[in-house]
């Protein structure tokens, strides 16, 4: 069964605390940002092998492995815009519709198995794409589908916060 879609943006949480799961995104810095990354894997793992980890919670809530498989995702998804804002002055993203995401992937019936070393390789390498961002770089902007405007920081930012706040969804 499909989970009602989250149309919310996201972006204030680059301006205060997420009440939800405590982070504060503007803590989060070019230097802190590849180990937060790093340290984030063992929890999403130890996660993925509990006895429960594909069955939803309820009929409105991803399962554990489907909030996996979409932050598996989302470290392929920021990577690839991260490198898109180093290349291109004034990148823009395409849309990414996670819902359509979790629907084509069939994230509802993944193997949390399968998916435990794909989301510890994706999470490696936006690690390492971050912290190979040279220190001048990190103010060079790009602009999502809807018009918010992010810089290289502002976009880890974000982007860790969605890896937090949906370890914190899952009790992870």
């Amino acid at each position: 069964m499909p989970i009602v879609p989250d149309e919310k943006d996201w972006t204030w949480v680059l301006s205060q605390p997420c009440p939800e799961c405590n982070f504060h995104a503007a803590t989060a810095t070019p230097a802190t940002l590849p180990g937060s990354i790093e340290s984030m894997i063992p929890r999403w793992l130890a996660v993925l092998r509990r006895p429960d980890a594909a069955e939803r919670p309820d009929g409105q809530t991803w399962s554990a492995v489907e909030y996996a498989c979409h932050v598996r995702d989302v470290f392929t998804l920021f990577n690839q815009r991260l490198n898109l804002m180093l290349a291109e002055d004034g990148a823009r993203f395409a849309d990414w519709n996670q819902d359509q995401t979790a629907l084509e992937k069939d994230y509802a019936n993944a193997d949390p198995s399968e998916v435990g070393p794909e989301l510890a390789a994706e999470g490696h390498e936006a690690a390492e794409s971050f912290a190979s961002v040279p220190e001048e770089e990190w103010g060079r902007k790009g602009v999502r589908s809807n018009g918010s405007e992010f810089t290289i920081l502002t976009l880890a930012q974000y982007f860790l916060h969605d890896v937090v706040h949906h370890l914190h969804d899952v009790d992870g």
